[in-house]
C-alpha cells in the first residue's frame, strides 16, 4: 500500500538506437522525466517503436551520457528487450 502523504516520483524514460553495423553497442538518444518521459513514450508510439517497460533498466539508464553506448554491464538487460523488440517486428512481419 502507497503512503498517501508520501509524494511519487515522475515517470522516466529512455530511448536507445542500435545500428549493428555501425556502433558496437545500443546507444541512449533520449532520455528524461516527467513530461519529458511522457513525450518520448508518445514520439515512440507515433513512430511505432515498441515500447519496452522496465523501471530497473530505465533508472540505470538514466545515468547514462547521452549519445553514448551502453557500457558492457547492461548488456544483457539490452539484449532482453532488443530480442523482445525483434519478436514483435517479426510477428507483425516488420524487418530492422
Amino acid at each position: 500500500m502507497e503512503d498517501e502523504n508520501k509524494p511519487t516520483e515522475p515517470a522516466q524514460a529512455v530511448a536507445l538506437k542500435y545500428r549493428p553495423r555501425v556502433e558496437s553497442a545500443p546507444v541512449l538518444v533520449a532520455k528524461g522525466r516527467g513530461k519529458i518521459a511522457e513525450r518520448i513514450v508518445e514520439i515512440a508510439r507515433e513512430h511505432k517503436v515498441p515500447v519496452y517497460k522496465n523501471k530497473t533498466m530505465t533508472s540505470m539508464l538514466m545515468a547514462i551520457d547521452l549519445e553514448r553506448e551502453i557500457p558492457p554491464e547492461l548488456y544483457r538487460a539490452v539484449a532482453e528487450v532488443l530480442a523482445y523488440v525483434y519478436r514483435l517486428d517479426r510477428e507483425k512481419g516488420r524487418s530492422r
